[in-house]
């Protein structure tokens, strides 16, 4: 088995996903590497940060540079200078994002125009398959059809046996050598199409389980409702994993319903925008509050940014367009939320997690309420 538990509070465990290129203790927290890079982050500053397995976007990689051509030069980790675990998506979450470039849906698989230059271009679950393959990444993700929050009934039963079709032929399809793939749970809030969709699901065997078409929009306490009895339902003994999560809450909250793993671009985005995460909420740095500040962004934080610069110089860098203010905040932010990830998984093990979730929540809640709106 790629997936062992090693201690468990309640639903929430600690365990270690095993892959090709290392072990992944969890919860994990995976930074997005989109187009083969943390955005400003050097693949050495992140495992100083404490990262363990970072988030490749198939999508993206597949029109721009080529997955055959990164096979070329020797498979994505070479490529991007990371020999760390590496996760990849089967692009199904981009194409069904952008609805309105989508040409046609059937069993086959998804037509739709690339948003680089328009073309025509498909997605079936082999050919998702053929470039994680050539991307050679430790974990890939089945092709899956993606309804947003909003959609009807029919339209979420459609997603479920499109996503469980696919995944039953991707299950049987030619991946790189040691390469564990994970099937996806659709449904939506439903709870009857969310159940069959994990039983049909699971009944494949795959090597994880994540539950995807939730954080897309819909109401947020639902969602988390959602996760308490659905996590559970997936196997004890097989990774699960939370597909776009990353805000201190949210994190905390789907660890407490037995999550694994979750991702997001919330840390580096939020850097591009000049914002940090914090225990006195989201700090926003070219707020003129902070032109005199002296102070880290968070007492105690040992990241590059806390170790050496000032609120105040850091919100100079940002108000003057500086690439390194935006570099130090998302390596500001990826250390907060991997502390963070890493302080539950040590609560697990101590037996502690429901106290440490509530400290941790009583300090966001303790910061001023218009620091606390979470981008996500």
């Amino acid at each position: 088995m790629s997936y062992r538990v090693t201690a468990t509070d309640g639903a929430a465990r600690a365990g270690v996903l095993a892959t090709a290129h290392g072990d992944v203790p969890t919860p994990a927290f995976m930074p997005v590497g989109t187009k083969a890079t943390v955005k400003g982050v050097d693949p050495d500053e992140l495992r100083t940060l404490g990262a363990a397995i970072v988030l490749g976007n198939s999508y993206h990689l597949h029109f721009r540079p080529g997955a055959e051509l990164i096979a070329e030069l020797g498979g994505l980790h070479r490529f991007m200078a990371w020999d760390g675990p590496i996760l990849t998506d089967s692009g199904g979450f981009q194409v069904f994002s952008l609805r309105h470039t989508i040409l046609g849906v059937d069993d086959e698989g998804v037509t739709f125009r690339s948003v680089y230059d328009g073309e025509p271009a498909r997605f079936t679950p082999e050919s998702v398959a053929q470039i994680q393959a050539w991307l050679g990444s430790d974990v890939a993700m089945c092709l899956d059809a993606v309804p947003p929050a909003d959609a009807p009934r029919p339209a979420l039963e459609e997603a479920v046996r499109l996503t469980t079709h696919w995944a039953a032929r991707q299950r049987i399809a030619e991946r790189a050598p040691g390469q564990l793939l994970f099937g996806i749970a659709q449904g939506g809030t439903d709870g009857e199409l969310r159940t069959r969709s994990i039983e049909e699901i699971t009944v494949l065997d795959f090597d994880g389980y994540a539950l995807g078409g939730l954080a897309i929009g819909e109401d947020r306490d639902l969602m988390f409702e959602t996760v308490g009895w659905a996590g559970p339902l997936l196997p004890a003994d097989r990774a699960r994993y939370f597909m776009g999560i990353g805000d201190p809450e949210g994190v905390l909250e789907v660890i407490e319903r037995g999550i694994d793993m979750f991702d997001c671009v919330l840390p580096t985005r939020l850097g591009r925008t000049g914002s940090a995460l914090t225990w006195e909420g989201r700090l926003n740095l070219k707020n003129a509050r902070y032109l005199r500040d002296p102070a880290p962004l968070q007492e105690g934080c040992g990241c590059p940014a806390c170790r050496r610069f000032s609120r105040a110089y850091i919100r100079h860098l940002v108000n003057q367009q500086e690439l390194l203010g935006h570099r130090l905040l998302s390596l500001h932010n990826l250390r907060f939320l991997l502390d963070l990830t890493a302080g539950a998984r040590a609560a697990i093990e101590r037996g502690e997690f429901a106290a440490y979730k509530r400290d941790a929540l009583g300090r966001l809640d303790d910061a001023p309420r218009e620091e606390t709106a979470w981008a996500t």
